[in-house]
């Protein structure tokens, strides 16, 4: 009975740690307040990420983003893997962690494991986003269009500097093939 109790102490511990992680967002980071996610719906390029396993080797990476009926957002990324010559999809979902017009959400493509999304910086138009994830591990670049502005680039790199981020670690995402998905 006693190692019974045990074992469901740690596994009720480690699910609070694993569902708790997606709450968080790097020291001194702050998603966008005034958020409207009506405006953030539709299809973002990737201009620069921090590689991880789920994107290496993709180029031409996107997020397409919808809304569902309850709210959550319908999260669809897509890349071309330029190793194995394939394009790649995954289906997601994004919900608040609280207010919905604060840009702080969790995202899952794995069931009940979910990460932090946070927006952290947004052009006036939703034309350019800085996201972060969880820890400095995490951090996308993302437009409307294939490309960014200098100024902005340098602005969103600024950023992520004063934050942490060890921005040579970036990848510069090409954006030089078409997507079959996304209707353009």
């Amino acid at each position: 009975m006693k190692n019974k109790n045990l074992i469901t102490t740690l596994l009720t511990t480690a699910a609070i740690a694993v569902l708790s992680s997606c709450a968080s967002i790097p020291k001194n980071a702050k998603p966008v307040a005034g958020f409207n996610v009506k405006r953030y719906l539709g299809t973002w390029y990737e201009i620069a990420r921090i590689d991880f396993r789920f994107e290496k080797d993709l180029d031409n990476t996107t997020a397409q983003y919808s809304l569902k009926e309850n709210g959550n957002v319908k999260v669809l990324n897509s890349g071309y893997n330029y190793k194995t010559k394939k394009w790649k999809s995954a289906n997601g979902i994004a919900k608040f962690r609280g207010d919905d017009h604060i840009a702080a959400l969790k995202v899952s493509f794995f069931g009940p494991f979910y990460a932090g999304y946070n927006v952290i910086a947004l052009g006036n138009n939703y034309q350019y986003a800085l996201v972060a994830g969880k820890s400095l591990d995490y951090l996308w670049i993302l437009s409307r269009e294939k490309s960014i502005p200098e100024d902005v680039k340098n602005n969103y790199l600024k950023i992520a500097r004063d934050l942490g981020y060890d921005t040579s670690r970036l990848i510069w995402v090409k954006q030089d093939q078409k997507n079959p998905y996304i209707s353009e």
